[in-house]
């Protein structure tokens, strides 16, 4: 009885060996390629000291050929395993056995290595394609969400981003990265000097959210997208954003566009300061009814709320801190100043001459670009605001 338990110990311990040593193997196997190959590697190695180390005890030579030391054998065994041609010109019927040995299982490791091999690169265009690499660039607009409005929405980043280097719009939605490529190729037009980078993911998600860097981003846009409840989306979005652990401590600028006005106080509630909402359906309907009662209404509206041609900035000027707001009108020679923003974000449109600009203002300014609107030295008005003004009334007059 005694034995017997005995014996039963010992193949209970050997199986428990046997699963362990598999168990280990496996998680080796699926650690990927490296993993693989390592092993080829392994097994090619043990077999080429086995064939070495049977030839230097066997004292087995080529036909009329001096025996073969351990290393001389290593060497020989090695030259057959990477190329199988190599055996050709052997001799003697042992040492032609032991080298065909050595030569199939060569063939047998470097086979699984090309499939190895091959399989790997396969994964890596598959993860490449799926687009789910981190971004890494700096001072970069994020788009987020795809509708059809986003290729108008390239386009005129694409016409703002001229005066800049090295611009780089990377766009994020619930599709495949080459199809967005594809379609963005294809009815953006030529893209200038500015680079799109496209990756998929769902941007209501922190860790897909990570993959933008939205840490170092210039601005973030969040499309409204096609479904039941696009607002939904959006507001997450701003969520996930906002309250990120990892996001950085300067505030983001962020605009997103909300279809239904009811849930802009829910959006602002989410983002706070940091997002400026664009109301999308009730700004295209003031827009034509506008444009419908004054003729002319609709180039003004062309020329300032797209990028080809003059556009309107908010921007610091610590220079007009404790000017009057008549004193700063006339200290532009390439843009024209037309109100005020104060710290909480209220817009201040042609407000009295005698206003004091205090140290918190923003400008708000209408020019060509954002790098002409500079401050300069008060004196009399050049032809380049002369010319912003011809230009609006030409196509005021022309859309007559």
């Amino acid at each position: 009885m005694g034995i017997f338990l005995g014996v039963a110990g010992d193949m209970k311990k050997r199986d428990l060996l046997r699963t362990r040593l598999r168990y280990g193997f496996d998680k080796s196997m699926a650690a990927g390629p490296i993993a693989l190959i390592g092993w080829l590697a392994v097994a090619s190695l043990l077999i080429i000291i086995a064939a070495a180390a049977f030839l230097a005890v066997t004292r087995i030579a080529p036909e009329g050929g001096e025996p073969l030391n351990f290393f001389e054998a290593f060497w020989e065994s090695l030259m057959r395993t990477l190329d199988s041609g190599t055996m050709g010109g052997d001799t003697g019927w042992a040492f032609r056995l032991v080298m065909l040995f050595v030569t199939l299982a060569g063939i047998f490791v470097v086979s699984a290595l090309i499939g190895v091999l091959s399989a790997g690169v396969d994964s890596k265009l598959d993860e490449l394609r799926k687009g789910r690499s981190r971004v890494l660039e700096s001072d970069h607009t994020i788009i987020l969400n795809w509708s059809p409005s986003i290729f108008d929405v390239i386009s005129e980043l694409v016409i703002a981003n001229a005066s800049r280097r090295h611009p780089r719009i990377v766009v994020m939605a619930n599709m495949d990265k080459v199809a967005m490529e594809d379609e963005i190729a294809a009815k953006v037009g030529r893209l200038g000097n500015t680079r799109i980078i496209c990756r998929s993911g769902d941007p209501t998600d922190l860790y897909d959210l990570a993959i933008v860097n939205p840490q170092t981003s210039r601005s973030i846009i969040v499309l409204s997208p096609d479904g039941d409840d696009p607002d939904s989306q959006v507001i997450k979005t701003v969520l996930a954003l906002a309250n990120d652990p990892n996001r950085r401590t300067a505030p983001y600028n962020i605009a997103a566009e909300i279809r239904d006005g009811k849930n802009a106080e829910v959006a602002r509630v989410v983002g706070g300061a940091e997002v400026q909402l664009v109301l999308a359906d009730q700004l295209i309907s003031r827009i034509v009814v506008h444009s419908s009662r004054q003729s002319g209404l609709s180039g003004v509206y062309s020329e300032l709320l797209d990028f080809d041609g003059c556009e309107i900035y908010t921007t610091e000027q610590p220079d007009l801190t404790g000017k009057t707001f008549g004193e700063a009108v006339m200290a532009y020679e390439h843009c024209t100043l037309i109100g005020l923003c104060d710290q909480q974000g209220r817009v201040n449109l042609n407000p009295p001459s005698e206003l004091v600009i205090g140290k918190d203002m923003r400008a708000i300014i209408i020019a060509e670009d954002d790098a002409a609107s500079s401050w300069e030295a008060p004196g009399p008005r050049s032809k380049p605001r002369q010319s912003f003004a011809i230009s609006l009334s030409r196509r005021s007059r022309s859309a007559r």
